[in-house]
């Protein structure tokens, strides 16, 4: 029988006031030191270190040098709105995961100088005597002095999905342990405070988190972007500097056309598209409940070769359902998910036991087996602690009230059409003995409405299936074993069920004597449980091994159940297949490797292995280094706090919003709000879509650049001296690469991204071809522009201007021709912006404010004509451009290999060691 509270003379006094108070000055708060916040300051500078805006600051000095005010206002304007966005789009995000804090226990119960008081958590210490009921969070690490019943929930630490008992006469150290962050799932316990904050195993594990990442793949392919523009610039100025000077030109006109090439040669408009494209890819993603805490996580999602998550609320509901009943007379498989008490009984096919032979279709189960599953489900009711909680204070499902598994098997009851409280009130409990770690098993004890007593057992099958507690054939014992081994292997969480009348003299039914009434009752059968996985699991991990990329599951879980989902979601390949364990190391290498194996070397090279189970926060680590190691960009997924190392370990760490930590949170990238995993698709699907209009825009604006570098270069030699000002270039560019470049940010996905291997890591932004597109779309514009410069100068018409307006037309109409779907209709801002650009490229040669600064005069009809002959030829070339490249499976944007290839980088393919 459950034993009564204890009394107050059988807890410790606990600790005084005074000393309580001197622990707490010596040893500090019960907290997981928090990362400072970093300062507004720091925030700017981090932005301003960026290699492409110290190459535009650069600039701003030479423009200062020779006096061009106007032109360092531009480009000054540019640094200040590039720096606003990204430093605005970090402050948000942080203040949005604050929000979502809600890890911490805030009070605690303890015993001070002999009385009970509530104290906050953070200042418990070590010594205090804690009081722990159903639902407490455990505030410190702490050794049990005596407990009821007791079972936590050691997920966010171990991935465990099942409560672990915790028992202090079970004799081995771990069963009276108690961890900070733990959850009290069922009964009560009194324990002894040993270790708070960064001491105890939640601040052991935060500790894990202090390395800082690298710089992300988009990051480094801009660094050297940034390293190659800075060089290029500054030989090119000096050349024409020298050359200029060689002929005699005047230091002043060098000077000028110095800086003009320089101007020309810096992509001003890059820091603010790419930050603009990542800012619409979180704001996209935020509006799809996927929370960006760095700006660059956007892309690098797209960069993602291998997707490591979490199994425990990650890739499954976190919450125990019964999927199957086994009975002697049949099996049924029960549908619906969560604790919600709807869905329904159908055969599995096992027949019904009634001797008819064969198997059945899936549908309604034969009657006997029905009744069968009712009786067990019966006795389950009543032999149960648990309750289930409706839909409340805006939460959308089910909840548990006790033990999971209880709760799993109320729900089932539901679905059998059993209503608890009337199964209660016609059999009231009048004794109980409760569950613990050694016996492994719960027995209760009814009236029933005849006036008889009911005794109902449920527990493990090993302590269950033996004939000291049924009356039962061997034959059908070792049947029931064969099941519940069979069940195992599947990776189910297996009870046996059973129940028997109370017969003999009154005095068994004595409180004392409780113990002996389980003995001589019949099987019910077996109860097949799960942590099922959620709905959208298998379609994400399908749609990743579509991308080309690999999912691996790394989990604290037992190795049949990680076997389990990892199959039943399409990690692993159905059918038997190694298993790495204790033993030698197979000679292929294992489906599903344990940590105990991993620590044991028996692995050569984790990433070979497509599940882990049975892992430790550090070994975590370690998995995701060794991906990294052969050149991955990982992404790992969790919520738990024995995932918060390796979150920040990863390229790009995704956390859960609503069921993850606070420390996992803390580590992550990217923070899901609805907890859904087709959110993280379509994260990726978005960081893909920034990559591709990232690089569109650089096939934009680095042709129209190297246009214009062409154009000064060769202009002198054909006899225009000074082809164009440097505040002509920076108008061109500022209708070109600032209007239309960040309107590029918007274009829509192409439809091939997640059918296409990611971009792989190594590569350099514009290697797969796009440097050579470059140069042949960079020599058409130059040649088209300046050719209608010559015929300008030849007509007696204003050459300068004809090239000015030349080179904008030439680049507007190649903006439209790189639209992947010219007629598309999900980026309006793009057709918009090339019109404002065309207004205000005719007000730069009709406004007279705008036609004396920028020096320019009226063209006439003959040269608008001209100039919109060149507009027309460079839509004309990057129409051909596009459909050549992607017709040829180039880069651009949307080309690249066929899906399913061997892995980015040489990677293997999912599912299987290399060369599978």
């Amino acid at each position: 029988m459950q034993d009564p509270p204890a009394p107050p003379a059988a807890r410790p006094d606990g600790l005084t006031e005074e000393e309580a108070a001197r622990r707490l000055a010596e040893g500090g708060r019960n907290e997981v030191g928090q990362p400072p916040g970093t300062p507004l300051r720091a925030r700017v500078a981090a932005q301003l270190r960026d290699p492409l805006i110290l190459v535009l600051l650069g600039a701003v000095v030479l423009t200062l040098l020779t006096g061009d005010h106007g032109d360092t206002a531009v480009i000054a304007l540019v640094i200040v709105a590039n720096t606003g966005v990204g430093v605005a789009q970090e402050v948000r995000a942080d203040n949005a995961i604050a929000a979502l804090t809600a890890m911490s226990a805030p009070v605690a119960r303890v015993v001070r100088g002999g009385a009970e008081r509530e104290v906050p958590s953070a200042e418990v210490v070590p010594g205090d005597v804690l009081l722990l009921g159903e639902g407490d969070i455990v505030p410190a690490d702490a050794r049990l002095l005596r407990s009821w019943v007791l079972a936590v929930d050691e997920s966010a630490l171990t991935g465990e999905s099942v409560p672990v008992d915790k028992d202090v006469r079970a004799g081995e150290p771990e069963a009276g342990a108690l961890r900070a962050g733990t959850v009290v799932v069922r009964g009560r316990a009194v324990a002894t405070v040993t270790a708070t904050g960064a001491d105890s195993a939640l601040g052991r594990i935060a500790a894990l988190l202090r390395p800082r990442r690298g710089p992300t793949p988009l990051q480094r392919r801009l660094a050297g972007l940034g390293r190659v523009l800075a060089a290029v610039t500054v030989v090119l100025c000096l050349l024409v500097l020298l050359l200029g000077l060689a002929r005699g030109q005047s230091l002043e006109t060098m000077a000028v056309t110095a800086i003009s090439l320089a101007v020309a040669a810096v992509p001003e408009s890059l820091p603010a598209v790419v930050t603009l494209a990542l800012a619409l890819g979180a704001r996209r993603m935020a509006a799809r409940n996927a929370l960006v805490r760095r700006l660059p996580a956007v892309e690098t999602l797209g960069s993602v070769t291998v997707l490591a998550t979490d199994k425990t609320g990650t890739l499954t509901e976190g919450r125990m359902v019964v999927e199957r009943v086994w009975t002697p007379r049949g099996t049924v498989r029960l549908t619906g998910g969560g604790y919600e008490p709807a869905g329904e009984l159908l055969s599995d096919g096992s027949g019904s036991g009634s001797g008819s032979g064969g198997e059945r279709a899936p549908g309604p189960p034969a009657p006997a087996t029905a009744q069968a599953v009712r009786a067990l489900l019966t006795a389950a009711v009543l032999c149960n602690d648990a309750a289930l909680r409706p839909p409340h204070d805006g939460e959308e499902r089910w909840s548990a009230l006790g033990d999971p598994t209880e709760a799993a098997l109320l729900a089932a009851a539901a679905k059998a059409g059993l209503d608890r409280a009337e199964v209660l009130r016609e059999h009231p409990r009048i004794g109980e003995v409760p569950f613990d770690s050694l016996r492994k098993r719960m027995t209760t004890v009814h009236r029933e409405p005849s006036g008889g007593r009911l005794v109902c057992l449920k527990g493990a099958p090993e302590t269950v299936l033996n004939g000291s507690l049924l009356d039962e054939t061997p034959l059908r014992l070792e049947r029931a074993h064969r099941e519940a081994a069979a069940l195992s292997a599947e990776g189910y969480r297996v009870l046996a069920v059973a129940s028997g009348p109370l017969d003999g003299e009154p005095g068994r039914w004595e409180p004392g004597r409780w113990e002996e009434a389980g003995s001589g009752l019949r099987l019910l059968g077996l109860a097949a449980l799960s942590d099922p996985p959620k709905e959208a699991a298998g379609a994400t991990v399908a749609a990743c091994r579509d991308a080309g990329i690999t999912p691996v599951m790394i989990t604290g879980d037992h190795p049949a159940t990680a076997r389990a989902i990892a199959t039943r979601l399409g990690i692993l390949d159905r059918g038997p297949g190694p298993t790495g364990t204790d033993g030698a190391a197979p000679t292929e290498p294992p489906e599903v490797v344990t940590g105990r194996a991993l620590a044991a070397g028996q692995v050569a090279d984790p990433s070979t292995v497509r599940v882990f189970a049975r892992t430790d926060p550090q070994q975590k680590v370690d998995i995701v280094q060794a991906w990294r190691t052969r050149g991955a960009v990982t992404a790992m997924t969790g919520d738990g706090v024995n995932d918060g190392p390796a979150l920040r370990q990863a390229d790009i760490g995704v956390a859960m919003g609503r069921r993850g930590t606070e420390v996992a949170r803390q580590a992550a990238d990217l923070v899901l709000a609805d907890d859904e995993l087709r959110t993280v698709v379509a994260a990726v699907e978005e960081g893909r879509r920034v990559y591709d209009n990232i690089r569109r825009f650089l096939l934009y604006g680095m042709a129209g650049g190297a246009a214009e570098i062409l154009v000064m270069l060769i202009g002198p030699f054909l006899g225009l001296t000074v082809p164009l000002r440097a505040g002509q270039i920076l108008w061109i560019n500022l209708l070109t690469h600032g209007l239309t470049g960040v309107a590029m940010g918007a274009e829509p996905v192409s439809v091939n991204a997640m059918r296409r291997p990611p971009h792989p890591s190594g590569r350099h932004v514009l290697g797969d071809g796009l440097w050579l597109r470059i140069l042949r779309l960079a020599a058409l514009v130059t040649a088209a522009s300046l050719a209608a410069a010559l015929w300008a100068r030849e007509a007696g018409r204003p050459w300068q201007t004809t090239l000015f307006l030349a080179l904008l037309a030439a680049q507007l109409g190649v903006v439209l021709g790189l639209r992947e779907r010219l007629l598309t209709r999900e980026n309006p801002f793009l057709p918009a912006a090339v019109l404002a650009a065309v207004v205000l490229g005719a007000a730069a040669v009709t406004v007279p404010f705008l036609e004396e600064v920028l020096r320019t005069e009226p063209p006439g009809p003959s040269a608008l004509a001209a100039v919109a002959a060149v507009g027309a030829a460079g839509f004309a070339a990057a129409r051909f451009e596009s459909r050549f490249t992607r017709g040829a499976g180039g880069a651009g944007g949307a080309g690249g290999e066929a899906a399913g290839f061997p892995g980015a980088g040489g990677l293997p393919a999912a599912g299987g060691p290399p060369g599978a």
